[in-house]
């Protein structure tokens, strides 16, 4: 598989927003990007402030454009700042560097996408993004 077709991110935002409601989380945000960084499908729950759109999409994007979890970019960012915030100015969708950006892999394991989820903490932003990708059959 190389690509995400809209119906596994359309998937993949449904088995978010479900996740989130049975964790009861606060509204959130999921953005699914394919593998170029093109948006492929977006949703935004009632009561989302109005910013969450461009978080959820730059911490999809910041994972794609360095290859590792937006989770690992926060890591980076502790040890490497400067590399952080030069990276986020370089990259057009920005960079978020907190927990919910998670790529997507096909099944031979080649990065296809990323989700990006928020609205809540970021450690539970992840696990909705996590569950969307499982309902889509893909994985993280």
């Amino acid at each position: 598989m190389t690509r995400i077709s809209l119906d596994q991110a359309q998937t993949i935002v449904s088995g978010a927003l479900a996740e989130a409601r049975a964790l009861k989380l606060k509204p959130i945000s999921v953005a699914v990007l394919d593998a170029g960084g093109h948006l492929i499908a977006f949703a935004r729950e009632d009561g989302s402030s109005n910013l969450r759109p461009q978080i959820a999409t730059a911490k999809a994007s910041g994972a794609l454009a360095l290859g590792v979890s937006s989770r690992t970019i926060g890591e980076m960012a502790v040890e490497r700042p400067t590399f952080i915030t030069a990276a986020a100015g370089l990259n057009p969708a920005g960079i978020v560097p907190a927990a919910g950006g998670v790529l997507v892999r096909g099944s031979d394991g080649a990065v296809i996408g990323a989700v990006g989820v928020t609205g809540d903490t970021s450690d539970n932003d992840e696990l909705a993004a996590l569950a969307g990708i499982k309902a889509a059959g893909l994985s993280a």
